[in-house]
């Protein structure tokens, strides 16, 4: 039995949606893979895990970490190609400042509490392993 045209245009655009669920599946994975490796990393230096992935309206933060007495927000970038700490623009620095106000409103009592927002950087090699870990402390200015 012939196949029309229109059934053969939906198996495409079928197609394709099924290819994008996969990017995105992979990009998740990428995504919790560098998290996995940053508290890893950020628990060693003596940081304490408060939060991961916590959403608010107009985004997530990935971690949020306790250095002391501050309050640490921590977006995790992680790359296989391109420079992961380059990928922190102007415009998602200004959503993790709105994404720290409204944490710390909803949150916190303390009106002094001191806090930062920091970036982890991990570039990754082509079998996947880490090749470069860069933390940047206080990456992100209030």
């Amino acid at each position: 039995m012939p196949v029309s045209s229109s059934c053969l245009r939906v198996f495409v655009v079928k197609g394709l949606a099924i290819r994008g669920v996969a990017v995105q599946d992979q990009r998740r994975k990428l995504g919790s893979f560098g998290e996995a490796v940053a508290l890893a990393h950020l628990t060693r230096a003596g940081l304490n895990e408060v939060a991961r992935n916590w959403r608010g309206r107009g985004g997530e933060i990935d971690l949020i970490m306790r250095d002391g007495t501050t309050l640490v927000f921590v977006e995790v970038r992680t790359r296989r190609d391109g420079s992961a700490a380059e990928s922190v623009g102007a415009r998602k620095q200004s959503k993790l400042v709105a994404l720290a106000y409204t944490y710390l409103a909803q949150h916190c009592d303390e009106q002094e509490l001191e806090w930062r927002i920091d970036v982890v950087a991990i570039q990754l090699g082509r079998g996947g392993q880490v090749q470069h870990l860069d933390w940047v402390r206080d990456a992100v200015e209030q």
